[in-house]
């Protein structure tokens, strides 16, 4: 008969299983049976597992945060002969004697850190894939838009609201080319210009076709041509009616900071 293992956790228990499974992989002989028993949240969750392990002879190991928990868990074990062991527990007294500091003692926390993080690389995904225009059925999925005329940081600013889990898509406005259909269908509440003093614009993409190499004579960068491009621009931002933030003498965090300012009140007024 394959012994058994009960993992036990206040949380999902596959911190205590993994770690588990790499101490038993430097066994020849082992061939064991897992009993993953997850979200252990009271005493009595507690003495039912205790009893199973000890009708299978088999072994706890188990991540619990709260220590009156984790001295319930010893407690019962002991009483009945069944093998413990507490991964949580001392790394935790250890961690408090090192920081000076009581823990938070809540289960889950880092399952929420986990999340934290996948929506931040879900968020920069999103904003490749729908940068400058290329798809725009990202915009109606997106949690902001972005327009403006080239060389207005959209993409830089694109990437970094995506750091702060934000879902972002460009969208580059060209008197040649209609904008997209979906733009006129979203909430002017996400939809945000990024408009630029014509004369900064200037410089910038002159400097822009000398660092690929080209005539910065070209009409990418001939004043006129940009104050046309502002024109139609400005044209389009007032049938979208979105808000126009002017970014010619800003930062990029202090862009991201009054958007994510706006969708937040924006939020908290739909609530």
């Amino acid at each position: 008969m394959r012994p058994y293992i009960y993992i036990v956790s206040d949380s999902v228990g596959e911190t205590a299983e993994l770690v588990t499974k790499a101490a038993i992989s430097q066994f020849k002989q082992n061939d064991v049976e897992f009993k993953r028993f997850p979200y252990v949240e009271d005493f009595i969750h507690i003495d039912e597992v205790v009893n199973l392990a000890s009708n299978d002879n088999g072994m706890i190991v188990y991540t619990l945060v709260k220590p009156e928990m984790r001295q319930h868990m010893e407690h019962e074990a002991r009483q009945l002969g069944v093998v413990t062991v507490d991964l949580m527990g001392p790394l935790m007294d250890k961690l408090l004697q090192f920081y000076h500091e009581k823990p938070l003692y809540e289960p889950g926390l880092v399952r929420q850190l986990d999340e934290d993080y996948f929506k931040k690389v879900e968020a920069i995904e999103f904003a490749v894939k729908y940068d400058d225009g290329r798809d725009p059925r990202g915009i109606m999925r997106a949690d902001i838009v972005l327009i403006g005329v080239s060389r207005t940081s959209k993409t830089p600013l694109s990437q970094y609201l995506a750091h702060h889990r934000f879902k972002v898509a460009n969208v580059p406005i060209v008197p040649e080319v209609d904008p997209p259909e979906e733009l006129f269908q979203v909430s002017p509440n996400k939809c945000f210009g990024l408009k630029i003093n014509p004369e900064i614009l200037n410089n910038i993409r002159k400097e822009r076709l000398l660092s690929l190499g080209l005539n910065d004579k070209a009409s990418y960068a001939n004043l006129e041509r940009i104050k046309y491009e502002m024109k139609y621009f400005n044209d389009i931002a007032n049938r979208l009616k979105c808000k126009v933030i002017d970014v010619s003498n800003k930062a990029l965090e202090e862009t991201a900071n009054v958007i994510m300012n706006e969708i937040r009140n924006s939020n908290k007024g739909m609530a």
